[in-house]
Formats: structure tokens, C-alpha cells, sequence
């Protein structure tokens, strides 16, 4: 329905546009213990720390993001916080990332993808960096994300996507709340051939 609104009726699809963007999207959720903000140019240096040190781990479950393949270089982490910043700005993808409250430290990114805002549903997706796992960071982020989605933005429905092996992510859906709806077999075949089950998870508006 929305692409044939894009061919058929551009003064509407303008409007649509317009509306969006007047919907008021934080720049930046406190918790306990994080700092979540969307992200700046300036957050390169941080960003590419924490990516030289993660990129295995994100290349083991996030290996299909274009990002993820590149060459981890300072220039890629800033040209990913302006494409970051710009889509924010667009409402395109709100991604997010979490510093220690206390020292300032990058510790994981977290983010709503696929927003379809006539309903509105959206997808909650995060990484943690790989020294700072296990400790709840990515439980307290994915809160802070699904609960405004759900009780400020007036969102249907959260989604969260993962492969039924990355148990780490099953925990985290878990434990925010989330219920496992399905798991699709074969649904995403993996760099080395092989494929794997996908899980998805999903939080109401009616359950939260």
C-alpha cells in the first residue's frame, strides 16, 4: 500500500512524510547505569575501538550487515556515525549507543530498525562489546528502547530477530520480556553454507 501511495499520490505520501518527522524520537534514554544516545560524527574514534574489538563476534551473528564486512578503519567508524546520525535525522533507522554513565566508555549499540510507522511496529537490535558482555547491558538497552516504542510511540508491536544458536540474544529477548512467536527452519543460509534457524520474538503493547 505505501509504495502505491509513492506512484499515486505524492502529495500524500509528502504529507506522510511530514508527519514522521514531527514525531518527537529521543536523542538520549538514561538508565541506571547508561548514557543512550543517538550517534555523533565525532563518536568515530570510540566506535572503532569497540568495533576492532568485537568484529569477531559481530561477524559470527551480524556477518549480513554491509558494515560488518568492511575493513574496520577509523574513516569507516565516521562515515558510519554520520550515516547513522543522517538516517536518525530522517527517521529512516533510530540507532543508539550506550556509554558507561560513570567513565564514558562505548559499551554496546542498540537501535529500532524497520520502523513501519502507519502502524506503528518496529525492531529492536543491539550489540555489546565483547569484553563488556554478561553484564546486563544489553538487557538494560533493549528496555529503554521497547518501552518507549511501546508506551510513547504507541507501537503495536517490538520485534526482536535472532538465530535460534545465538543463545546469548535468546537470553537477553527473554529476559526483557519478549515471547518466542516462531522459529522459521533453514530461513538464513551462513557464510560457511550452512543454514540456520531464526527465531523470532515479539513484546505487545497489549503484554507490556
Amino acid at each position: 500500500m505505501w509504495e502505491r501511495l509513492l506512484v499515486f499520490d505524492k502529495s500524500f505520501c509528502k504529507n506522510q512524510m511530514n508527519s514522521i518527522q514531527q514525531i518527537e524520537i529521543p536523542f538520549q534514554f538514561d538508565t541506571k547505569r547508561l548514557l543512550i544516545r543517538s550517534f555523533k560524527v565525532e563518536d568515530g574514534p570510540k566506535l572503532h575501538k569497540a568495533l576492532l574489538e568485537s568484529i569477531v563476534e559481530l561477524r559470527e551473528y551480524l556477518w549480513f550487515l554491509p558494515w560488518v564486512g568492511e575493513e574496520q578503519t577509523l574513516a569507516s567508524a565516521e562515515a558510519r556515525c554520520l550515516a547513522a546520525s543522517t538516517n536518525f535525522s530522517e527517521r529512516n533507522d533510530l540507532a543508539y549507543l550506550a556509554f558507561d554513565k560513570s567513565s564514558g566508555r562505548l559499551l554496546a549499540s542498540v537501535g529500532l530498525h524497520r520502523t513501519d510507522w502507519s502502524l506503528p511496529k518496529t525492531e529492536v537490535g543491539f550489540w555489546v562489546r565483547s569484553s563488556e558482555t554478561g553484564k546486563g547491558y544489553a538487557t538494560e538497552c533493549v528496555n529503554a528502547l521497547t518501552d518507549w516504542a511501546l508506551n510513547d510511540l504507541g507501537a503495536i508491536r517490538v520485534d526482536l530477530v535472532t538465530s535460534e544458536h545465538n543463545m546469548g540474544s535468546r537470553a537477553v529477548a527473554e529476559a526483557c520480556g519478549f515471547n518466542l512467536e516462531s522459529i522459521s527452519q533453514d530461513d538464513l543460509e551462513w557464510p560457511d553454507g550452512e543454514t540456520k534457524n531464526i527465531c523470532l520474538y515479539a513484546k505487545l503493547c497489549s503484554t507490556n
